[in-house]
């Protein structure tokens, strides 16, 4: 597959490793920043091109005439929505993706009209605020976990959980589970990390202190399950949100009929902006990293702290700052992935990074088969990932086939199967998969990717 990718920052050069990984891929980047294009072509089997990616006749030079797909993530909209209508309108380029972080693109014309973006002839969009947003959003409703992701139409969703004493299931055997859960609870355990090492639990495996565990289960069941790593937190009602850019303005609109909302926002105008448009959010002007502001403002009485500002040094001062000033939880955005693996687990309770989220999502887009959602892992290293069963037995590897009969790639744990609205955990083995069926994964060597990719495409005339 031929493929044109714009953009040579985090989540281009990103995208590009994943692309150039696959083979029979020929990927071909365009950006104005030379430097940084240099870096990349020594690293990776790409082609690099210097200039702007909105201009035809240098998309004409890179072989848009027989390109197979366009992705648009520079970090100007006009340039994605641009570079989209001319591969469309001039090269008939037939995937065009972009990436649009202005709301205005996405809402203008309400929320069943995509006119904007179609008149751009974009195929599919990327929405960083917003998938973070809807990030963030799921992270508030259970303060305990690390993350939490939804699959098959959020009817199952996987949390990342690290264990505490006064959890039921610390310092027990994971076959002892059962002992706790309401019999219409079930849940999978797919996954451990202890002291940043993989363990792949089996019923023998005990969970102790300080584990992080990846469990899922139905949407319904992840509170209860939540209670067999670690004691119940008090319900979060106290939320404050350093920066009202476009995530904080959506998080806060979002959930303020939830939560009683404080909002600071640096910008005079801006803060302005926010209280005309805010409900029942009371908005602050000034500096979340003002120790006067916090204390004034009783951080010590604050359930959740997030800092969504732009600046990652002032996420993370403002962080430390509300943490040591008595916030029970802290969430932080930080965009530097050096960051990440710095401060996650430390001071800073949760870190979550766009750039990741967004790769995620654009992975859906471009996996072969039919890819539902793609969650990046511990700092990119594994994969959660949901794909859907398509074919006939004579078609399909998958269809009309146990779980346990299948020859999974090494480091590719089933972590559950969703039939309609019926959620089996993947330790089930004896369920036949069926077309329709999701399956969800837990991929802790990315390397295997593409023996799944192979596994769940449907082949003409397979008869396996």
């Amino acid at each position: 597959m031929k493929i044109l990718i714009l953009g040579s920052g985090q989540v281009g050069s990103t995208i590009a490793q994943n692309l150039a990984a696959m083979p029979n891929n020929d990927v071909t980047i365009i950006d104005t920043d030379e430097n940084a294009l240099r870096r990349i072509g020594t690293q990776l089997d790409v082609q690099t091109i210097v200039g702007n990616g909105a201009s035809p006749s240098l998309l004409e030079a890179a072989g848009a005439g027989d390109s197979d797909m366009l992705l648009a993530l520079t970090r100007h909209d006009e340039t994605n929505l641009t570079a989209c209508r001319i591969a469309a309108d001039l090269f008939n380029i037939p995937n065009r993706i972009a990436r649009v972080r202005l709301a205005d693109y996405l809402e203008y014309g309400g929320d069943e009209d995509n006119s904007v973006l179609d008149a751009f002839a974009v195929t599919d969009s990327i929405h960083p605020e917003q998938l973070v947003t809807e990030r963030l959003s799921s992270l508030l409703s259970y303060t305990s976990a690390l993350q939490v992701l939804r699959f098959a139409d959020d009817k199952a969703r996987m949390a990342v959980v690290q264990a505490h004493n006064g959890g039921l299931l610390v310092n027990r055997p994971i076959a002892t589970i059962g002992e706790h859960l309401p019999e219409d609870v079930d849940c999978q355990i797919c996954a451990i990390y202890r002291n940043n090492r993989l363990i792949v639990p089996t019923a023998e495996t005990v969970v102790i202190e300080g584990d992080e565990v990846f469990f899922i289960a139905d949407s319904r069941h992840v509170k209860t399950v939540m209670r067999e790593l670690r004691p119940l937190e008090q319900r979060t009602r106290r939320v404050m949100i350093a920066g009202g850019g476009n995530i904080g303005y959506r998080l806060a609109k979002q959930i303020e009929k939830t939560y009683d909302i404080k909002i600071i926002e640096h910008n005079p105008q801006r803060a302005e902006w926010l209280a005309e448009h805010l409900d029942t959010s009371l908005v602050l002007q000034g500096s979340a990293t003002d120790e006067n502001l916090l204390s004034h403002e009783y951080i010590d009485e604050i359930d959740v702290f997030l800092a969504l500002t732009n600046d990652d040094e002032n996420n993370i001062m403002a962080s430390l700052l509300a943490k040591d000033l008595g916030a029970r939880r802290v969430i932080t955005i930080i965009n530097r992935s050096r960051y990440v693996d710095l401060l996650e687990g430390n001071q800073i309770d949760i870190v979550v990074s766009p750039h990741m989220i967004t790769i995620g999502n654009i992975l859906t887009h471009i996996r072969p088969g039919d890819v539902a959602a793609v969650h990046p892992l511990r700092r990119g290293h594994a994969e959660a990932i949901e794909v859907v069963v398509h074919g006939t037995k004579d078609t399909s590897a998958l269809v009309g086939r146990r779980v346990s009969d299948i020859k999974w790639p090494p480091g590719c744990h089933i972590a559950g199967l969703v039939r309609g609205d019926e959620v089996v955990m993947g330790h089930k083995d004896n369920i036949k998969m069926q077309d329709g069926d999701h399956l969800i994964f837990f991929v802790s060597r990315r390397r295997v990717l593409h023996e799944l990719e192979k596994l769940i495409q449907v082949k003409v005339g397979f008869f396996g």
